[in-house]
């Protein structure tokens, strides 16, 4: 899939979006290629986060960069605490979570390989997160809100999951127009057209 003249993002009806993807064991210039590819194309679509199935590549990867500055938020990345609008953008390889507590929170949700549609996903509000960096090295990050949100939907890009599988029957109803318009694209959405 070229993207020097295009911004191709597998949609609903891409089989590669609905299986779970591979662990990455090579951790090599292509795969920190590969990561900053995804931060481009991410970008250009004005997401905030985009794991590899969605650019048609099945290996666990996820890019994150929330594009804010939250001046107040941190996170607690191997212990140690940091502003969060610091350590953007985020590459995570064979990321896993776990919530920290019990609550979950209901919010509004979007996603690049869903274009148009917005839904209501209950999600963790508080997880830990443990992941390898682009060398390979093992890290724990404990975040809340938005971040933690953002992770936990990219993570189900990487298990076959889309947030439309987390919406209700009936947001899902209501917007079956807008689904048979986005599996008509043909399993891919170019963001630069």
């Amino acid at each position: 899939m070229s993207t020097s003249d295009s911004c191709l993002i597998c949609t609903l009806g891409s089989p590669v979006l609905r299986k779970k993807a591979h662990p990455i064991e090579v951790f090599d210039l292509a795969l920190n290629q590969r990561s900053e590819h995804m931060l481009q194309i991410m970008r250009i679509a004005n997401g905030i986060g985009l794991a590899a199935p969605q650019i048609g590549v099945s290996e666990q990867l996820v890019v994150i960069d929330l594009q804010v500055n939250f001046t107040s938020a941190t996170v607690k990345l191997d212990g140690k605490t940091f502003p969060l609008g610091l350590m953007q953008p985020f590459c995570f390889c064979n990321p896993s979570y776990e919530p920290v507590n019990d609550i979950q929170i209901e919010e509004e949700e979007g996603c690049l390989s869903l274009p148009g549609l917005r839904g209501h996903v209950r999600r963790y509000y508080e997880i830990l997160l443990k992941y390898q960096d682009l060398e390979g090295t093992s890290h724990v990050l404990q975040c809340n809100e938005l971040f933690a949100r953002c992770i936990q939907h990219e993570c189900d890009h990487l298990h076959g999951i889309l947030f439309l599988d987390r919406m209700s029957k009936i947001e899902r109803r209501e917007n079956k127009g807008l689904l048979d318009d986005i599996k008509a694209l043909g399993g891919f959405f170019d963001y630069k057209e």
